[in-house]
Parts: C-alpha cells; structure tokens; sequence
C-alpha cells in the first residue's frame, strides 16, 4: 500500500463499518468530469441550495466568484453539503470571474453557460471534454465576461410563461440531466483510484475530533517506519 492507503486504513481503524461502506459508496460515484460555477449569486440560501445539490449528484468541486459578494453557506439549506463538496473560492484581482474561467481552461474545461434565447438544450451540449457550467446571479444572470468566455450557450427547456428558473433550481435541473447522460455514455467520469483515497481521508477528517491533527500524526508515523 502507498502512504495514503495507509493512511486511509488508520482512518478506517476509527470509523464504524457503516461509515467506511457508505465512504466507498458515495467516492466511487465522485466526479470531477463536471464542475459547477457560482458567478456573484447575491442570496446565500440560492448559493447553499446549489452546493447541495452538487452534493446530492455527485459534482465533488464547487467555484464560486465572489467579486462583490461573500457567500455564508445556510447549514439548514445545505444539509452538511459543506463538509462533502470542495469549495474553490474566486475573490481576488480586478476580475476574478475571468482568473476562475482561465484556470477551469488550463485544467482541460469547456465553459457552458445557460441563456433562455438559443437553440442548443442542455440535453445537447457536447461531453467529449469535461465541462463547467456557470450559473450568474439572480438579477442579470452572468457576466459579460463570462458570457463572451463561454463554449457553449445552453437553455433548459420550459414549457410555461415564465422565461427563467431561480438559479438553484436551474442548476439541479442542468446537474440532472448531465448525470443522466454520463451515467448512459463510456465517457471515463469517475474519480481515479489515487483521488478516491484522498478524498475518503479528506472526508474522515471531517468526522474525527481534530482530523486534520491526527491525520498529519499518522503520517508521521508511516514515515518513521519506512
């Protein structure tokens, strides 16, 4: 086993058979081949709403722009999602909402927005590449920036009067069915095996009093020994 087997099994050694069954369920079924984008959402229930739901479909990363806003996540809107989703938060420089777009670039992303006025739907939208879907705020949507530096423009379909969804809404909607379509396609979406045993350490920390301290003591324990 490498170090971080290792460390794992330590974890694993404190947790109840139950937690580490759930553990391996919930990882095998992490993806990073979708991330989600918040975009100055100014109403922290929407934000925490969003997070949850990236929980609930498996999106492991979460951006969120915070140029004008900070956002304060609602533990009883977000039910925990907070100790299970990483948060990559986007605050500096004259804007961040570019700097956010550009690393999602680097890191092999397609930016995908959604507009109400175009043709392609959600249901349509290419997934040869991992994808980023940017999601603005609740008044005027996204940025031009953002817009201008986005791949592809989608739209979720709606059969009413009313033009838009709130944004959470729209995002567990567009969440959905991108899930749907990975889980139909031989698209490789999963976590490799090396990210699955960090991230199952990073959760264990979360549950175990001072995790972090005893996780940097089992290390270097394992160490010692090597």
């Amino acid at each position: 086993m490498n170090v971080d087997e290792q460390v794992l099994e330590a974890f694993y050694n404190m947790i109840s058979e139950s937690k580490q069954e759930k553990y391996n369920t919930i990882a095998a079924n992490r993806t990073r081949y979708i991330t989600v984008v918040m975009e100055n959402l100014i109403k922290d229930h929407n934000a925490s709403a969003v997070l949850r739901s990236c929980d609930c479909f498996g999106i492991q990363d979460l951006h969120a722009i915070e140029k004008d806003v900070r956002y304060e996540i609602q533990r009883d809107i977000a039910k925990g999602a907070g100790n299970w989703v990483d948060l990559h938060s986007h605050s500096t420089g004259d804007n961040p909402s570019i700097k956010c777009i550009e690393l999602l670039r680097e890191k092999g992303y397609k930016i995908v927005s959604t507009s109400p006025h175009v043709d392609m739907t959600i249901r349509e939208v290419p997934l040869d590449k991992p994808i980023a879907l940017i999601f603005g705020t609740e008044v005027t949507g996204i940025s031009e920036s953002a817009a201008r530096l986005s791949d592809y423009e989608v739209r979720l379909p709606m059969h009413g009067f009313t033009e838009s969804f709130n944004v959470s809404v729209s995002a567990a909607l567009a969440l959905s069915r991108l899930r749907e379509r990975l889980e139909d396609s031989d698209i490789n979406w999963h976590l490799s095996h090396d990210d699955q045993v960090k991230l199952k350490i990073h959760w264990a920390t979360k549950i175990i009093r001072d995790g972090e301290v005893v996780e940097r003591e089992i290390r270097r324990r394992i160490l010692e020994k090597e």
